[in-house]
């Protein structure tokens, strides 16, 4: 999955440290999600698009591999 979350981070003037605080996360959790490296959870894909003033689907993307994965899954009853 893509993001967007550095782009607007640095718009609204957060550091990564600052951000996390927020949100009650480690900066570590800020530096995964912004590299791609970890997917945040659903009520904290929420809050984020709360704090941004935008919908969930203006900062994450599905990539179509993931939608390709999930929907093999789905065929196969996981």
């Amino acid at each position: 999955m893509k993001n967007n979350l550095m782009e607007l981070r640095k718009e609204k003037g957060y550091s990564q440290d600052s951000l996390a605080t927020k949100l009650n996360v480690s900066r570590q959790t800020i530096i995964s999600i912004e590299k791609g490296r970890y997917n945040p959870s659903l009520p904290l894909a929420l809050v984020l698009a709360r704090i941004f003033n935008k919908p969930v689907e203006d900062i994450f993307t599905l990539e179509s591999k993931d939608l390709k994965k999930f929907m093999n899954e789905e065929r196969r009853g996981k």
